[in-house]
């Protein structure tokens, strides 16, 4: 497509064809079959290729055809001289000689380096300035796609969607998903995608490449995004938000962390009622509509299947394949991520802290998911005081106030309402004890046991009534609350004794017989 021919930039993509064109651009164009062999000499003397070839390249070409593959389409003009030639040959050659002295970038063309060179430019050379912040640019295209942060027009929209963005390329990229078309295919793997920057970073996991490197330590990375974060452990500068303590080296998240005050949630799934605060949020809800049919990764020894590789493997430690083991005891996952949660287990370390009441978790998600009792959105039990920031804790919450146990235990036939209290229950059985204090020989088969064992030690009792001023460990603060809320939802059903503690219960029940 001429570049001479462009209007406005919605113009220039809106109703396309075919976005793979527009992706492939000229290289789709000069990758053509060649209709006859290269001279010997001229295919054993790269090095030497524009001298070699002079007497091709010196002459005026008739129809911009290129000598090696035949191609017409190279240039826009009918005749073309030898520089422009020189440009489309490096094509065949992989030639690059224009190389950066900053880096170890090296082009094709003059005009790439050009281009690339400014991205070295310090801040004050950059003339265009945003009016709202400290960003600037080498190029006005840059600046207006900046803007949009600071709520300015995005300017190439699809007609197809309500998509929009300050990027062409991005545009480019976004319509490709509407035809499902992946151009970009890896030659190692079966990876493809519709962006040619993705197929880039691709190739990084198979050749290990990490160009960006730390100029104050050895770390290096795939990814320029990925080395600015790394630098800020040693600056130390932090974004910080306005109306919290919280602060973070990275804008992406502290753009999330803002939904936490705005309550907005702008991805909504378009088949529930689900709405999410971050895109990639969004996408991984997704999968849970898709059909089995529709799961692409399948399991050999069942009718197991799943939207993503991940999720099968994890899957498959059930037929054997224990990826995952902690070296401490005989747990283990097919995930690596459920392996770093379950450490924590053992070391005692809660890193996530929420900011409103002092909770700790080792769990990220736990705490996001506390959160919610903070910003108005627990989950209530209808028959007593119970709340949860998860569901699925009131699911099994509600099963004690209807008799429900659907977990049995096929050694002494133990019923209970949650497979993880079942699989506590059986540590009776196996004699297991994996929680280990480490300031004694003390172990014990259940977390809270150790919990509670270890504030023995510290003497800690953090945690304080607002009713009364009671002091106390959680789990003990816990039963106290109940004394103050006045519901005893513990019932005898042989005389009219009721209790806010289910062991009280246990021990009147005693009474009886």
């Amino acid at each position: 497509m001429a570049s001479s021919s462009y209007g406005s930039p919605t113009e220039v993509l809106v109703g396309f064809v075919s976005p793979t064109e527009v992706l492939l651009g000229r290289q789709q164009r000069v990758r053509v079959e060649r209709t006859e062999e290269l001279p010997a000499n001229i295919v054993s003397s790269q090095a030497n290729f524009p001298q070699v070839l002079k007497p091709y390249f010196d002459q005026e070409t008739e129809d911009g055809k290129c000598q090696i593959s035949g191609e017409h389409d190279f240039a826009t003009s009918e005749k073309t001289n030898s520089g422009d030639l020189s440009n489309h040959t490096a094509v065949h050659t992989g030639d690059k000689p224009y190389k950066c002295d900053k880096c170890d970038f090296s082009a094709s063309r003059k005009e790439y380096l050009k281009r690339h060179m400014i991205k070295h430019l310090p801040a004050e050379q950059k003339p265009y300035k945003c009016d709202q912040c400290d960003y600037s640019s080498a190029q006005k295209e840059h600046l207006k796609a900046h803007m949009v942060k600071h709520g300015g027009e995005k300017p190439y929209k699809y007609d197809q969607c309500d998509y929009a963005t300050g990027w062409r390329n991005r545009l480019t990229t976004h319509m490709v998903k509407h035809t499902g078309e992946k151009p970009f295919v890896c030659e190692v793997c079966e990876f493809s995608s519709a962006s040619k920057h993705r197929l880039q970073l691709h190739k990084q996991t198979h050749t290990g490449e990490k160009p960006y490197k730390c100029d104050q330590c050895d770390y290096t990375a795939s990814r320029k995004v990925y080395l600015a974060r790394h630098k800020t452990k040693h600056t130390g500068e932090k974004l910080a938000c306005s109306l919290c303590e919280y602060s973070t080296t990275d804008s992406g998240r502290l753009s999330n962390h803002m939904a936490v005050h705005t309550g907005e949630r702008p991805y909504k799934c378009d088949k529930c009622d689900y709405s999410a605060v971050r895109k990639d949020h969004l996408k991984q809800h997704m999968f849970k509509h898709l059909s089995a049919e529709e799961q692409p990764y399948k399991c050999d020894q069942c009718d197991f299947s799943a939207a993503q590789k991940v999720n099968l493997k994890a899957h498959m430690a059930k037929h054997g394949e224990k990826l995952y083991k902690c070296d401490q005891c005989d747990y283990y996952t097919g995930r690596r991520d459920s392996l770093t949660t379950h450490m924590a287990k053992h070391t005692g370390e809660k890193p996530y802290m929420c900011e409103e009441c002092g909770y700790r978790t080792a769990e990220k998600f736990c705490l996001s998911q506390h959160m919610k009792i903070h910003t108005g959105e627990p989950y209530k039990c209808d028959q007593c005081d119970y709340y949860s920031a998860r569901k699925n804790d009131l699911d099994i919450h509600r099963r004690k106030h209807t008799g429900v146990k659907p977990y049995m235990c096929k050694e002494c036939g133990y019923t209970t309402v949650s497979q993880a209290y079942l699989t506590r229950h059986m540590r009776v059985h196996t004699g297991e004890k994996p929680y280990r204090c480490d300031q004694c020989d003390f172990c014990t088969a259940w977390k809270g046991c150790l919990t509670r064992h270890i504030e023995e030690h510290t003497g800690e009792r953090p945690y304080l009534c607002g009713e009364c001023g009671y002091r106390t460990t959680k789990s003990n603060l816990h039963r106290h609350m109940k004394i103050h809320s006045g519901n005893k939802p513990y019932r005898c059903e042989l005389c009219e004794y009721c209790t806010h503690r289910k062991g009280s219960l246990a021990r009147h029940m005693a009474t009886h017989y």
